[in-house]
C-alpha cells in the first residue's frame, strides 16, 4: 500500500486490526488465470494479499475485469486460485462451507417456494432441526421487515424485497462471513439507498464479517470500514482507504463526500488504464 496522502480522517494506511488480532479472512498472494474462448490465458487477478478482521466490513472496488468477483468466489470456495491461499480463521479454504454465505446480484430464490420456505430450505441444508427453523426464519424475516410477506411467492415481491429475503436467508444460517457480489446493482437508485441503510443497520446489529464487491464508490464509502481499490486487470490491490465516519452514517455526511471524491479519483486512474489498453489493442 502507498503511504498516507490525505488528512487525518482520510488515511490510506493498513487497518489498525492488522497484526493485533487474528484475521477472520486472509488472502496471501492469490492469483487466478482463465482460458479465453480463443484458448489464450487471461489473468483475472495477481498477488492479492489482505486480511479482514472479525466483524469488519470491507468493500472491494475496481474497474471491470479486475478480479473482484473472482476473489469473492475464491473466498466462498466456489473457485480455486492458481497460486496463493485463502484462510478462514487460519484454516485453508478448500470448498464451500456453512461458515460463509454469498449474496449474488440476483437473489436466486426458488420461485416455487414462499419466502419463508426459501429460508427454511437453507436452514435445512445447514442442519438446523425442524423444531428450531420456524422461530429462526421468522426472527430474521423480521430483521429485514418481511414478516408480513413470509407466505408470499418471490414473484409477488419487488426487487428490493427479494434481496431482503435473500439477506434473511443468508443470515438465518448464522455464517461467520457474509460475501456479497454487487447485490444491489440491478435496483433503482431509491431502492438501492433504502437497502444500503437496511444492510448498515443489520450489520451493526449482528457484527458479522463482511466482504462486499461493488462498482459504486458512494455505496462503498457508506457501508465500509475499509475500501480496497484494485488495479486495472490483472487486478491487484493499489490503494486502501479507511473510513472513520461514525455509524449510523448518513449519505450527506461531509466526511463521506470527501472519501467518495478521494476514492473516485484513484478509481478513474485505473479505469483510464483499461480504456487506454482497449484503444491501443
Amino acid at each position: 500500500m502507498r503511504p498516507a496522502v490525505t488528512g487525518p480522517d482520510l488515511r490510506l494506511e493498513p487497518s489498525p486490526q492488522a497484526g493485533t488480532a487474528p484475521a477472520k479472512v486472509s488472502l496471501r498472494n492469490v492469483a487466478r488465470t482463465y482460458r479465453s474462448a480463443r484458448g489464450g490465458k487471461v489473468s483475472a487477478c495477481t498477488d492479492v494479499t489482505f486480511d479482514v478482521a472479525p466483524g469488519e466490513f470491507v468493500c472491494l472496488l475496481g474497474p471491470s475485469g479486475c478480479g473482484k468477483s473472482t476473489l469473492l468466489n475464491i473466498i466462498a470456495g466456489l473457485d480455486r486460485p492458481d497460486r496463493g491461499e485463502v484462510l478462514i480463521d487460519g484454516r485453508p479454504v478448500s470448498g464451500p462451507g456453512p461458515d460463509r454465505a454469498v449474496l449474488f446480484q440476483e437473489p436466486a430464490l426458488f420461485p416455487w417456494m414462499s419466502v419463508a420456505a426459501n429460508v427454511d430450505f437453507a436452514l435445512g441444508l445447514a442442519g438446523v432441526p425442524k423444531t428450531e427453523r420456524r422461530d429462526r426464519r421468522m426472527f430474521w424475516l423480521g430483521k429485514v421487515h418481511l414478516s408480513r410477506f413470509a407466505d408470499a411467492q418471490p414473484h409477488e415481491l419487488s426487487g428490493g424485497m427479494r434481496q431482503r429475503a435473500a439477506l434473511a436467508r443468508a443470515l438465518a444460517c448464522e455464517p461467520d462471513v457474509l460475501l456479497a457480489d454487487e447485490p444491489f446493482a440491478a435496483l433503482d437508485a431509491q431502492t438501492r439507498e433504502i437497502l444500503q441503510r437496511e444492510l448498515q443497520r443489520v450489520w451493526v446489529e449482528t457484527g458479522k464479517t463482511f466482504v462486499f464487491v461493488t462498482h459504486n464508490v458512494r455505496e462503498a464509502a457508506f457501508l465500509a470500514d475499509r475500501v480496497l481499490l484494485m488495479s486495472a486487470p490483472p487486478g491487484t490491490l493499489v490503494e486502501e482507504q479507511r473510513i472513520t465516519a461514525p455509524r449510523p452514517r448518513e449519505f450527506d455526511d461531509p466526511l463521506l463526500a470527501k472519501v467518495v471524491s478521494d476514492v473516485h479519483r484513484h478509481l478513474i486512474k485505473e479505469v483510464e488504464k483499461v480504456v487506454a489498453r482497449e484503444i491501443g489493442g
